[in-house]
């Protein structure tokens, strides 16, 4: 039987470049930055899930709780493990990937942008519309923990006004969805940013990569 990624962390298969490619990923694709998620856009979605994905999206918030506290100390792990050594031990690194995946699944889900109920886990799965990664870095320089997540403020700031713009169209897509099963793809790649630019300028301000994310719609 196969065991969960999330009782080994250390353990979660890396998928290859070929393997993170999405179907027919809306709009323009990230840009190339170590940190990626792309969403396939939905031709059609279930009319009357909007009314309920709230309430059954309520089994992940109670196990991603659990997951960022795990999170939590992970990171402080990799903080001193990367000030002292210049290294992310992989196992670590690992971890908070998949917590991130696993949560903006639920984001992805909680945003009407899929009706693909999200998985339980923490590895990357082929075949669910959101695809998230984040390239593992070799070497880190040792002072950067101590920084980067006041270098990040601005960036983190900008991305989220447009996560609040996601959240705005949200409401949107909820009657687009309702009264014609889909939301339009315009109003859809309006959405995106929101995540991409929430997900890197995460990973750069915990250190994750030692590239500046880039101020570029996408």
């Amino acid at each position: 039987m196969q065991q969960s990624p999330a009782a080994h962390p250390g353990r979660i298969a890396q998928p290859t470049a070929a393997a993170i490619a999405v179907p027919d990923p809306s709009g323009p694709s990230s840009p190339g930055y170590p940190a990626t998620v792309e969403i396939t856009y939905p031709s059609q979605l279930n009319r009357w899930l909007p009314l309920i994905k709230w309430l059954l999206a309520i089994p992940h918030y109670i196990a991603l709780f659990f997951v960022a506290i795990g999170a939590f100390f992970v990171a402080v792990y990799g903080f001193f493990a990367v000030l002292f050594t210049g290294r992310w031990p992989r196992g670590a690194f690992d971890y908070l990937v998949g917590a991130a995946r696993w949560y903006y699944r639920v984001l992805a889900y909680v945003h009407l942008m899929t009706d693909v109920y999200p998985p339980f886990s923490l590895a990357d799965d082929p075949h669910y519309p959101l695809r998230l990664n984040v390239d593992y870095p070799e070497r880190i320089a040792n002072w950067r923990p101590l920084v980067q997540w006041l270098l990040a403020i601005p960036y983190v700031w900008v991305a989220g006004v447009l996560y609040w713009l996601t959240g705005v169209l949200t409401i949107v897509a909820f009657f687009t969805v309702l009264f014609t099963k889909k939301i339009p793809k315009g109003i859809f790649e309006l959405m995106l940013p929101g995540l991409r630019w929430n997900l890197r300028g995460n990973a750069y301000a915990y250190f994750m990569t030692d590239r500046y994310p880039p101020f570029v719609w996408g």
